[in-house]
């Protein structure tokens, strides 16, 4: 089974994976396995964020490649974009962090209390 027959068969459902083997080596982990977002997506919408990376995120590109106008290509990215959670790419620091960045002497005391203060 290739990856567009398991994104027809799950129609957009939740899954689990729970067991995945490594090419070529045998080697097998069982457990259970969310897959990334981008997996739950429907086969054409996959399609459409690979061509949108490989094009470097040029909306001119997708408009020549898909032969539809700019708003068409928005509302897509719009709609693909609901579906996806966003990693929090610069998370506040946890109380230990800002422990450990005291001891080793990378912030004051009063910046280690402003930081902590900001964690509440």
């Amino acid at each position: 089974m290739d990856w567009q027959e398991l994104t027809d068969l799950t129609r957009g459902q939740p899954f689990v994976v729970e067991r995945v083997r490594l090419a070529g080596s045998g080697v097998a982990v069982e457990g259970s396995f969310e897959p990334p977002q981008l997996a739950a997506l429907g086969v054409d919408d996959q399609v459409f964020v690979a061509a949108f990376v490989r094009s470097h995120g040029s909306i001119k590109e997708m408009e020549r490649i898909f032969g539809v106008s700019y708003p068409t290509i928005k509302a897509r990215l719009n709609r693909i974009a609901e579906q996806l959670d966003f990693v929090d790419t610069d998370p506040a620091p946890t109380g230990a962090d800002v422990v450990d960045r005291l001891r080793r002497g990378e912030i004051s005391v009063d910046e280690a209390l402003e930081e902590l203060g900001r964690t509440r």
